[in-house]
């Protein structure tokens, strides 16, 4: 076991590295996901193993504040989710499944078509793997404030017509968070994280075209 220095852990940052690997193969293809299983050599100068996971195209989220300073409401919609059979509470967010788009187009596109509304500001809050052990999945979520209208109305099918929402208080889904009430990723990061930047005042906010890790 090896631990850095105070001054090395200050540094602290994710980095890219290549492992060697002896074979990938599709083992499954979906719709969204396909599932891989690689034979890869996670320790040097050690056999490789076998992992499995799926490749995922990644998704956007966004956190939607609206109200004044030190009084803002998030808003959060309830949509039924079948693989962990449940309505969990969540915010606008949707797949990259477009190649090549824009991350910050995607979220904007999500916005609109969840809500109806649009944003005049927006920024990055914060990136994640959502499961790195099995997926390869990034997520984003962004900021977005200063909404209005978008102007149009769109259909919903499937689950997303029967989507509830409801304005909330940023503070009491904080607390929603904290009590073990909300439990979809994009949410419980999304909350944590606009709560942490409120306390900053919302400096150090990294632009809506930031890099990403992924």
């Amino acid at each position: 076991m090896r631990f850095l220095s105070s001054a090395q852990a200050l540094e602290i940052a994710d980095e890219r590295t290549a492992r060697s690997v002896a074979s990938s193969e599709t083992v499954w293809s979906g719709r969204i996901v396909d599932v891989v299983e690689d034979r890869v050599a996670v320790v040097d100068g050690e056999g490789p193993v076998v992992r499995q996971y799926t490749r995922h195209p990644g998704a956007v989220a966004v956190v939607a504040l609206r109200g004044e300073a030190g009084r803002e409401e998030i808003l959060l919609l309830r949509q039924y989710r079948h693989p962990v059979n449940a309505l969990l509470w969540e915010i606008p967010a949707g797949l990259l499944d477009i190649p090549g788009e824009d991350p910050l187009v995607a979220a904007e596109r999500e916005l609109a078509e969840e809500t109806d509304l649009k944003a005049r500001q927006w920024g990055v809050l914060v990136d994640f793997f959502t499961s790195p052990g099995g997926t390869t999945e990034p997520l984003r979520v962004f900021l977005a404030r200063r909404l209005e209208p978008a102007g149009t109305s769109f259909a919903r099918t499937d689950e997303e017509s029967m989507m509830e929402y409801a304005w909330v208080s940023l503070s009491e889904a904080l607390e929603m968070v904290m009590a073990g009430r909300l439990h979809s990723p994009s949410a419980v990061i999304g909350i944590l994280a606009a709560s942490a930047a409120r306390g900053r005042c919302w400096e150090g906010l990294r632009h809506a075209d930031a890099p990403w890790f992924r």
